[in-house]
């Protein structure tokens, strides 16, 4: 149940569409699943017009599908989907990555050393939110350090919406082989960072981006999960 204090209908919405986009997001509303306002009114412990107002927001995001006489029902991932969004970060990061090179400080290397270092456990939801924040936080970084806040905000954007990828595939890839690529590929960012070479970083967050996507794409197809539509 959320807080409604005394707040407005509209900031109640607001509270509904944050909860149900992270409970999206994070799988917690799998893809396919069918939601009725009734349900999540009672769950939420407000009424259904925000929870109406949250759903229709949700629906012009691409999260959620209305469904005529039916419902809602959460909006399926595709393997189009997945390479659609990694085509859009290719592309923005590796600029972002280049422009670092050039205007990194020593203090924002120091924290991407830190957020470099996240790991995670298969079984542990708390483990499996902290290691998908610390990879999200890690390549913002890397975007801020660009010094373009544009780029930044587009970034930002694409890493949110991927997380919900990133959920899904924690769950089906042999995590010491995902810790051990992701600590090392970050790790090898940061290095490259640290010489200020524009071309060299560009390079790497390529390859870097590009070792995620087709990881990813692997483990789901492999997996047969039926969450993932080809």
């Amino acid at each position: 149940m959320l807080k409604a204090d005394t707040q407005v209908d509209m900031s109640l919405a607001d509270q509904a569409y944050l909860h149900l986009r992270q409970e999206i997001i994070t799988c917690r509303l799998p893809p396919e699943s069918e939601v009725s306002e009734h349900d999540l009114a009672k769950r939420l412990g407000m009424s259904k017009t925000p929870v109406h107002e949250a759903l229709a927001r949700l629906a012009m995001e691409g999260f959620v599908e209305i469904v005529p006489r039916r419902g809602s029902r959460i909006k399926p991932v595709t393997i189009k989907d997945i390479n659609d969004l990694f085509v859009a970060r290719l592309a923005l990061e590796s600029k972002a990555a280049s422009l670092a090179a050039i205007h990194i400080t020593e203090q924002q290397l120091n924290e991407l050393d830190k957020l470099a270092k996240a790991s995670y456990t298969k079984q542990e939801e708390a483990s499996i939110d902290y290691f998908i924040e610390a990879n999200k936080n890690f390549h913002i970084a890397v975007a801020e350090a660009s010094g373009n806040p544009r780029l930044v905000a587009l970034i930002t954007s694409l890493l949110e919406e991927s997380a919900r990828f990133f959920y899904i595939g924690a769950r089906m890839r042999d995590v010491s082989d995902l810790n051990m690529e992701t600590n090392q590929e970050h790790n090898q960012i940061v290095q490259v960072l640290r010489k200020h070479d524009s071309a060299a970083t560009h390079d790497i967050i390529l390859k870097h981006t590009e070792s995620t996507r087709t990881g990813l794409i692997h483990a789901i197809v492999n997996s047969g999960n039926m969450s993932v539509s080809l």
